[in-house]
């Protein structure tokens, strides 16, 4: 059955929108909403006189989700714990990785207010002109352009820094997998970086650790401690790209979770553990 051409007109600008709404978010269900939102106000608008149906939906969304991010921000500063981004399992969400950004990245992106995160994400990942960012964000271009700015020079050492090859990614972390299982030392050892840094996030909803991890000494102690502990009841279900890094995806004592690490110069320097089992509802779990 063909689609009516506004129906048409959306449906083509829907995974861009969807992308958009989640970089602004973090969440793929609040994404769904915005622009479930939008959908509603491009049908009930005067769309003959939308001379670019494209630029008026990104600024919809762009808006809406400006409004979500006031609450958004509001409802993490009494985020039981550290709050990660829902986890973006690629090869099925491909479209939304259609610009590159990784969870290392969106963990960035958390430092910056709602309107410098909107002018960096417009202009710099979505390729907006200044002026309709400008006209989009209700500020002058030269403010804008000062958002982008911050913007950038607080992300720009979060870029990132190191390329490795998918199956390499899979082989470390398989390694490191069996490492925590089994509490190898040496093999940890070898594995991550001095400065390396772990955040888990659990959602009050089951146990995650509460502030972020610095240190290899430390994360070396830490994962000795759950091998013992938890060794048996560690389940690998499958590798997977999460949000552009390495992982996998795994149960700890009963419980699925995923496992994002960022690997520079051959070293896990970052580990990022999404627990909380209201973002992980969508999951497809490997066969």
């Amino acid at each position: 059955m063909r689609l009516d051409p506004a129906t048409d007109v959306f449906e083509a600008q829907r995974p861009r929108l969807l992308r958009l709404a989640y970089r602004m978010l973090g969440s793929h269900a609040e994404a769904e909403d915005i622009v479930q939102d939008a959908w509603l106000r491009w049908h009930r608008s005067d769309r003959a006189a939308v001379a670019e149906p494209a630029a008026w939906l990104t600024r919809i969304v762009s808006r809406l989700c400006l409004d979500a991010m006031k609450s958004a921000r509001a409802r993490r500063e009494t985020y039981p714990g550290t709050w990660l981004p829902e986890p973006l399992i690629e090869p099925a969400d491909e479209e939304m990785r259609a610009d590159n950004i990784t969870l290392t990245l969106m963990v960035a992106l958390e430092r910056l207010s709602p309107l410098e995160r909107a002018a960096f994400l417009l202009h710099d990942v979505f390729d907006q002109p200044l002026d309709d960012v400008a006209a989009t964000l209700k500020r002058s271009p030269a403010a804008t352009r000062q958002l982008a700015a911050r913007a950038r020079a607080h992300v720009r050492i979060d870029q990132p820094r190191y390329e490795i090859a998918r199956e390499d990614g899979e082989a470390l972390t398989r390694a490191f997998f069996e490492a925590c299982r089994a509490g190898d030392a040496a093999a940890l050892g070898a594995m991550l970086a001095a400065d390396v840094t772990l955040r888990s996030d659990g959602g009050g909803k089951v146990l995650a650790f509460p502030n972020a991890i610095h240190g290899v000494d430390r994360l070396i102690r830490l994962y000795l401690g759950l091998s013992r502990k938890l060794g048996p009841r560690m389940e690998f279900l499958g590798h997977a790209m999460i949000d552009g890094l390495p992982g996998f995806l795994s149960r700890v004592d009963g419980h699925l979770q995923t496992t994002a690490v960022e690997i520079v110069d051959g070293r896990i320097a970052a580990i990022y553990i999404t627990r909380n089992p209201d973002k992980l509802t969508s999951l497809a779990l490997p066969n």
